[in-house]
């Protein structure tokens, strides 16, 4: 793929990245996205589907990398929960204000409930799919049932974005008319992501304030 991809803006750059890393490039991504979800595989995968169809990227590469990815990013945070506990975790990745302290917490209350399976089922919901290795490693889940249902999940997630990303690569002449307004959409999405984000920071915040007085009362 050369520099005449057709993307401007954020969109261009994300797609100059992906040309000079290849197929491993989105593998990048990806490993950053589990650690600081407000990057959202959402767009990130059905984007180098897209590029996929260009020659340059390798669909069977993309998939390889990105689950590759996701397994190493989810082992990363199960070794802060068996590493620190739940508790510790929720407290230091909600004080760095990219992860919200109500997602970790439904997390950890959906794997209490469901046990190990959510490891598997929530590679494929957003806003848990990182979050729910905590709780795992926390717990001191077998690392090999870990593992294999990260795989399974992560790679179904995948194999789903980056098959509809190529999907609409294959229509690339139809839509490059329309690959101007692609950088609004990007940016729409991440306004969105930072808003949401920061109403469970204030939501969060007023719920503390409420409570303290009563503590100081009883």
């Amino acid at each position: 793929m050369t520099a005449d991809h057709g993307f401007t803006g954020l969109t261009g750059f994300a797609a100059d990245i992906l040309t000079a890393l290849g197929d491993v490039g989105v593998g990048v991504l990806v490993f950053l996205e589990v650690l600081v979800p407000p990057i959202p595989s959402e767009v990130i995968l059905p984007f180098a589907g897209y590029l996929s169809q260009s020659g340059d990227l390798h669909l069977g590469w993309l998939f390889f990398w990105s689950t590759l990815a996701s397994w190493l990013g989810a082992l990363l945070l199960y070794g802060l929960g068996a590493a620190i506990g739940m508790q510790r975790a929720v407290r230091l990745l909600a004080g760095t204000r990219l992860v919200s302290r109500s997602d970790l917490e439904r997390g950890a209350d959906w794997f209490a409930r469901s046990g190990g399976w959510t490891v598997l089922v929530g590679r494929m919901v957003p806003g848990v799919r990182s979050l729910i290795s905590i709780p795992a490693g926390a717990s001191r889940m077998g690392i090999v049932r870990f593992s294999v249902y990260t795989i399974i999940g992560s790679g179904l997630w995948n194999a789903l974005l980056l098959g509809v990303g190529a999907a609409l690569g294959t229509q690339h002449e139809q839509l490059e008319h329309y690959l101007g307004y692609l950088d609004y959409v990007v940016y729409a999405a991440i306004a969105i992501a930072l808003v949401v984000l920061v109403v469970r920071r204030v939501r969060e915040s007023a719920g503390v304030r409420r409570q303290t007085p009563e503590s100081g009362e009883s």
